[in-house]
């Protein structure tokens, strides 16, 4: 078996963590069980065998990545080399973009800071509060 056989069948799972769209395979195949991938329009299992120029819909947060297979690989490499195996589509780019911009505009970039304050913040609380009082 030469090398490239090794590399026409490969599963769902694996090739969305070989292209860096999530940090582990086993976060990759939550994702498609969760139905936040779909393959040409359907959703499938995490084994479902890729094939070149199918067409993947990733859901990641508000983003929503429409790619299509350009290459199959079955290591992780570097994200270079990652970013040669998917296109993706002029859409689906614009799309990002937008809902950047808007979260921008909205503010809603940076989320308000929840839970307790820090050490630093917590003493600038107290030194306002012995000025006022």
């Amino acid at each position: 078996m030469n090398k490239t056989d090794k590399t026409d069948k490969v599963r769902l799972d694996k090739w969305l963590w070989v292209t860096r769209f999530f940090k582990t395979r086993p976060l990759a195949a939550e994702a498609v069980i969760g139905g936040k991938v779909h393959v040409n329009g359907q959703r499938v299992k995490a084994g479902k065998v890729l094939c070149i120029g199918d067409e993947l819909s990733i859901r990641r947060g508000r983003n929503l990545y429409v790619v299509v297979v350009r290459g199959l690989a079955s290591r992780r490499g570097p994200a270079p080399q990652a970013s040669l195996l998917y296109e993706e589509t002029e859409e689906s780019r614009q799309n990002r973009t937008d809902i950047a911009e808007q979260q921008r505009a909205c503010g809603t970039l940076h989320a308000q800071q929840q839970g307790r304050p820090t050490k630093r913040s917590r003493r600038t609380i107290i030194r306002y509060l012995r000025r006022r009082g």
